[in-house]
């Protein structure tokens, strides 16, 4: 079983490794060191380090008031419809957000005139507005679960004290958040450095270009390898780095529902009550906005005459990809956790976080450098036309490896921690083992496969490389529909590609809901 394991994580790492040698194995390319002392390059790393950075900062920032207006005020309106609306707002193509910020904020966008003859959604601004609307939903949720964990006696104790509520808030609720604080920071400051759609749509210009976009350009427009080289292990460097260390700190938990149980906890003061009532309130009209703004421009459409069948196609093609790269991505997350959950059950913790980095490598793997790398490996060896869908399957597959490996390694853990003395001294084959865990692994892995398609859903940077035109995807489409100004047909794409995405929401959560009941 470990030896599954370990040929997995081969794989995953394979494929990394095979890109890179694509790149430099064309035309004998090496790194570009005269970039290393360039302005733009600077201006390109500062960039990216500096809007991860705040996108990260305002992101658990505007998070945290979020969070305690929903643990301090169980009884809020529609609160858990909220919470599903966090988990669509993190998962939910990129598209689908972009499209409807170009709605409302853009040039024309429905509340743009209010915002005074300065304002430019494109640059920094709409980058942070952008990545910020994406992972607040990600930071509000795992502050939320962590202010669940403070014990009732702890609360108790500060009743019998008397203590106030600036003693409270120093005492108990920092504590419990700041432990998680560095982990969450750094993590969302990983997915909006090596972000990609956002930053090429709302950039604007190359004032405003990250490593990944600047790696897209090289590529794309100037063919330049070198350059493209040496931005790609600069990005893998520092993101690398950066994930190393948040592996060595633990990583925050990830999208699991609140706790249904109700506990002892200080009752606010009517004041209280109704900022908080604010803040829960302003937070869901400013997640629904982008949303709603889909609207008007569907309203433009002459629906009786659509060309249903246009994006009837691509949306199975999406679902399909989805479903085979989400069943793939799950049974490799298992199999990768195997050499993992065998080095924790022999004590061996260092070989442990070794497993662990390399399962999740492929979110520091600049996704463009993987998909050009493998191309141009691939290119004199196959006809890519035939079989581009296939490679487009395989790379989301393994993009996405990572967000299942994390989703299945808590139960996966406590599995072994309760029942793997017994399992072992019964000797059960893997048949067996299997039979032995399924049941107790089966609701995690419905929520893990829920989630695998919401993220397999919203490909646009492979789809670029290994796409073909004789299929299409729904990302894709409302990609060329927004390219061509055709802004009716893109957000009833987009609505059609949200709904798909909030059924799966449906989904992840009466599973995962289920799964904590029991």
């Amino acid at each position: 079983m470990v030896a599954a394991g370990l040929l997995a994580l081969a794989f995953s790492l394979a494929v990394t490794v095979l890109a890179f040698c694509g790149l430099i194995g064309f035309d004998n390319a090496r790194l570009d060191t005269r970039l290393l002392s360039d302005g733009y390059f600077h201006s390109v790393v500062w960039f990216s380090i500096k809007q991860a950075g705040l996108s990260a900062l305002l992101a658990l920032i505007l998070a945290w008031p979020v969070a305690r207006a929903l643990y301090y005020s169980p009884g809020l309106w529609l609160r858990q419809s909220f919470l599903s609306l966090c988990v669509l707002s993190f998962v939910m193509p990129t598209l689908i957000l972009i499209t409807g910020l170009v709605a409302l904020l853009g040039r024309q966008g429905l509340i743009s005139p209010w915002l005074g003859p300065d304002w430019n959604l494109y640059g920094l601004p709409g980058i942070l507005i952008a990545h910020v609307y994406l992972n607040l939903p990600f930071a509000v949720r795992v502050q939320l679960l962590q202010l669940q964990h403070i014990p009732d006696s702890s609360w108790k104790l500060a009743a019998q004290l008397k203590l106030g509520a600036w003693q409270r808030l120093r005492l108990i609720e920092w504590p419990a958040l700041r432990a998680g604080m560095l982990p969450l920071f750094g993590f969302v400051f990983v997915l909006c450095f090596n972000s990609f759609a956002v930053v090429l749509a709302l950039g604007g210009g190359p004032r405003a270009t990250t490593l990944e976009v600047a790696i897209y350009q090289s590529l794309k427009y100037d063919f330049n390898i070198p350059e493209a080289l040496t931005l790609a292990w600069t990005q893998l460097l520092i993101a690398g780095s950066l994930f190393l260390l948040l592996n060595r700190l633990g990583g925050s938990q990830w999208l699991g529902v609140d706790s249904t149980r109700q506990h002892w906890k200080p009752r606010p003061g009517a004041a209280m009550q109704r900022l908080h009532r604010l803040v829960y309130a302003s937070t869901a009209l400013a997640l629904l906005l982008p949303l709603l703004a889909l609207v008007p421009g569907i309203l433009q459409v002459d629906l009786a005459r659509f060309d249903w069948r246009a994006i009837a196609g691509p949306a199975l093609t999406s679902l399909l990809i989805a479903a085979i790269a989400g069943t793939g991505a799950l049974l490799l997350a298992y199999a990768m956790l195997l050499p993992l959950r065998f080095a924790r059950t022999e004590g061996r913790t260092t070989l442990a976080l070794l497993f662990d980095w390399l399962s999740t490598q492929a979110l520091v793997a600049p996704a463009m450098v993987v998909s050009v790398g493998l191309y141009i490996l691939l290119l004199p060896q196959l006809d890519l036309d035939y079989w581009g869908m296939l490679f487009v399957v395989l790379l989301n597959m393994l993009l996405i490896v990572p967000y299942a490996v994390q989703q299945l390694r808590p139960r996966l853990l406590q599995f072994d921690r309760q029942y793997e003395r017994l399992v072992r001294s019964l000797k059960l084959g893997l048949r067996a083992r299997l039979r032995v865990e399924w049941p107790y692994m089966r609701r995690a892995c419905i929520t893990s496969f829920a989630l695998m398609l919401l993220l397999a859903m919203g490909d646009v940077a492979i789809f670029s490389i290994f796409g073909t035109s004789n299929w299409t995807t729904l990302p894709w489409l409302i990609y060329g529909y927004a390219g061509t100004y055709r802004m009716g047909e893109a957000s009833v794409a987009s609505l059609l590609l949200l709904l798909i995405c909030a059924l799966m929401v449906w989904l992840f959560q009466h599973f995962e809901k289920g799964q904590q009941d029991a």
